[in-house]
């Protein structure tokens, strides 16, 4: 049994980790045998993801001492959880969804996602599709840049028809 200090401890610990991270899955891992366990420990933290199970007391003040607003989240607090803490929105989704292929579990019981809140093992797929800042900053250089690169390309292959152009119209100005 746990002294009132070691509690408080933990429940600091746990806030400090739910500042870190701004990804925070929550789900349910009860009677997923020891292999598949480690095989999820090992495939998070692959993905630079933390994996802990916590118990929902805890959980629940640590959400409540943080500086997030975790809404509704803190209502599905209920049964066995386990954290899932990642900075990559997507990452937990998709190693859930590639474990729910040999197994029935993880379960997601609810996400919070800078800022936002996910409730339930049905928004698993939103989840999976849910692009990275990284990914959405790619699209964002990748369209930026495609206007340039058009006008290059088109200045590079019609490099002759533009020079008599502009030496036409130049002519003409004449």
């Amino acid at each position: 049994m746990r002294t009132r200090e070691q509690k408080a401890q933990l429940i600091d610990e746990l806030t400090q980790k739910l500042s870190e991270y701004e990804v925070v899955y929550v789900v349910d891992i009860l009677g997923l045998n020891a292999q598949i366990t480690s095989d999820l420990r090992r495939a998070c933290y692959g993905d630079d993801i933390r994996l802990q199970v916590v118990k929902n007391t805890m959980l629940q003040q640590a959400m409540d001492k943080s500086d997030k607003d975790f809404g509704p989240l803190k209502d599905i607090l209920t049964g066995n959880s386990a954290l899932m803490l990642s900075n990559v929105g997507n990452k937990p989704a998709k190693i859930i969804k590639n474990f729910r292929k040999k197994s029935e579990k993880p379960v997601l019981k609810g996400a919070w996602i800078e800022e936002s809140v996910y409730i339930g093992d049905d928004q698993l797929d939103t989840l999976v599709n849910i692009k990275s800042k990284e990914e959405l900053l790619g699209e964002l250089i990748g369209l930026l840049q495609s206007p340039a690169k058009n006008v290059i390309s088109a200045l590079k292959s019609g490099g002759g028809k533009l020079a008599g152009i502009i030496k036409t119209l130049s002519e003409k100005s004449e």
